[in-house]
C-alpha cells in the first residue's frame, strides 16, 4: 500500500500522524564564563557504566505553564541514570538531575559529564557539584546540536512516545514523564548493543556488572 493509500484512509477516518513541535532552544550561553573543553568529541560510546554522561534540557508544555525537564544519559547503556522536572530551568535543575546519578551509586571517578554551553552548566553551582561528586566536565561548542547528539536524540524519541500535545497541568505531565522514563524507557525499550545484542538500557547495566563481577 503507497502513502498516497495510507493518507486516503486517514482522512476518511479523521487520524492526523504526530508531529514533534519546533524544538524551544533554553540554551542561553554566559559569555562571562569559560567553558569547559570538550571531552567527547562527537565519539558516544563508552566501555563502561558510570564513565560517561550527556545531559540536556527540555521543555514540555501544560496549561499552567513550562515544565521543564533536566536529563543524564549513561552513554555506555543509555540508561537515564538522573533526571529533575521544575517550573524553572536555573542550575539548580541540572544539579539536582546530577545529584540524582551520583545518588544511585551509579558514577565512577572521574565521570565524564557532557553538555552544552547553556549557562546553566557553565555557573559556578554546577562546577561546584562537579567537582563536590569527583567528575569532570565536557562542554560542546555552542549552536552545535551535533556535540550532544545522542541527548538530542533522547528527547525525540521521548516526545515521539508521550506525544506533543499540551497536558492539563504539571502534575500530570511529571506523572507521564517519570512512567515514560522509569517503566518503558529504563526496563522496556530494546536497542541493539554491539557486544550484547538487543537489551534494555537497564539490561545493559546488569550484563556490565556480571562481565565485571566474572572479571573479578
Amino acid at each position: 500500500m503507497n502513502r498516497k493509500r495510507v493518507a486516503c484512509l486517514m482522512r476518511e477516518h479523521g487520524i492526523q500522524g504526530v508531529t514533534r513541535r519546533r524544538r524551544r532552544s533554553l540554551t542561553r550561553p554566559d559569555k562571562k564564563a569559560r567553558p569547559a573543553p570538550d571531552l567527547i568529541g562527537r565519539d558516544f560510546h563508552a566501555g563502561a557504566p558510570g564513565t560517561k554522561l550527556v545531559g540536556d534540557i527540555t521543555a514540555l508544555p501544560t496549561a499552567e505553564g513550562w515544565l521543564y525537564l533536566a536529563c543524564w544519559l549513561d552513554l555506555a547503556t543509555r540508561e537515564v541514570v538522573g533526571y529533575s522536572m521544575a517550573d524553572h530551568h536555573r542550575a539548580g535543575l541540572v544539579v539536582d538531575a546530577l545529584r540524582m546519578a551520583a545518588g544511585r551509586g551509579r558514577l565512577r571517578p572521574g565521570c565524564i559529564s557532557h553538555s552544552d554551553r547553556g549557562s546553566k552548566y557553565t555557573s559556578s553551582q554546577f562546577r561546584r557539584s562537579i567537582d563536590e561528586l569527583g567528575l569532570r566536565q565536557s562542554c560542546g561548542r555552542t549552536g552545535s546540536c551535533f556535540d550532544n547528539a545522542a541527548a538530542e536524540s533522547f528527547w525525540a524519541l521521548l516526545k515521539e512516545e508521550i506525544g506533543t500535545r499540551v497536558w492539563p497541568d504539571r502534575a500530570t505531565a511529571r506523572a507521564q514523564v517519570f512512567d515514560f522514563t522509569e517503566t518503558f524507557y529504563n526496563r522496556r525499550r530494546l536497542r541493539k548493543h554491539k557486544v550484547f545484542g538487543y537489551l534494555t538500557p537497564a539490561e545493559t547495566r546488569q550484563r556490565h556488572q556480571h562481565d565485571l563481577a566474572a572479571a573479578a
